[in-house]
């Protein structure tokens, strides 16, 4: 999975119910999508790696390496980089 197939599927997995409520979360800040201004985030995850899991706001175990790097999320699995 490249990290553009990774934005991608995090964007469509970024919806959680909460108290009845649909909430997505960003996945470099962990607050809600919906809410503020992002675009510094969208900006950093253009060159990092994901922090949070958007689709339930966990931190997520990061490991970068030379050739990539690899976000894992305990309930919803890991994404890879290109």
């Amino acid at each position: 999975m490249t990290a553009a197939d990774a934005a991608t599927s995090a964007d469509a997995a970024t919806t959680a119910s909460v108290g009845g409520e649909v909430v997505g979360w960003c996945d470099r800040c962990g607050e809600p999508a919906a809410e503020g201004d992002h675009a510094a985030c969208a900006a950093a995850r253009k060159w990092e790696p994901p922090r949070y899991c958007p689709a339930c706001r966990r931190r997520m175990k990061v490991q970068v390496l030379p050739a990539g790097w690899t976000a894992t999320c305990v309930e919803h699995g890991t994404v890879r980089s290109g």
